[in-house]
C-alpha cells in the first residue's frame, strides 16, 4: 500500500471568525447577547445554565457546574475551550473542573480563549460565558 504525499486530512472543524464585547459574542455572522455553547459539528446553542442555577447563592454566581458537562461525554470533542467571560469571573465547581481534567480544556478570559479557538482544528465543544 503506497501514501499519497497529496491527500491530506481534512481540517475539521472549519475556521470560525468569532469577536466579542461585554454581554455579547459574534460567531461568523450572529451575534449572540446571553452564554452560548458551540458543538463539535459548529453548531451553536444557547447555554442552558437552568441545570446550574441552584448553586448562584453559593457562588455569587451562576458557576459552570457538572451538571451543564453532560455534553461532553456525547460528543466527545478533543478540545474543550471554557470562555470565563470578559474578565474570567465565571466559577466553575469542583465537581465542574475534575469532569474538565479528563479531557485538554483551555479554561480563560473570552478575550484570550477566542484568538485558540480560531486557531484550533480539531473538534471541540465551547462553552463561553459572555459577561463578567
Amino acid at each position: 500500500m503506497s501514501c499519497d504525499p497529496f491527500i491530506t486530512a481534512p481540517v475539521y472543524p472549519s475556521p470560525m471568525t468569532m469577536e466579542s464585547g461585554f454581554g455579547w459574542i459574534r460567531v461568523e455572522e450572529t451575534t449572540y447577547d446571553h452564554d452560548i455553547i458551540i458543538h463539535t459539528d459548529g453548531q451553536v446553542s444557547k447555554r442552558k445554565k437552568k441545570a446550574s442555577k441552584s448553586l448562584k447563592g453559593e457562588y455569587g454566581h451562576t458557576p459552570l457546574s457538572e451538571h451543564e458537562l453532560d455534553i461532553l461525554e456525547t460528543e466527545k470533542p478533543e478540545r474543550v475551550f471554557i470562555g470565563t467571560g470578559n474578565s474570567g469571573a465565571l466559577p466553575l465547581t469542583p465537581g465542574a473542573q475534575k469532569i474538565l481534567e479528563e479531557y485538554h480544556a483551555v479554561i480563560l478570559p473570552i478575550p484570550v480563549v477566542l484568538p485558540l479557538m480560531e486557531a484550533e482544528r480539531k473538534p471541540y465543544v465551547a462553552i463561553l460565558h459572555v459577561t463578567c
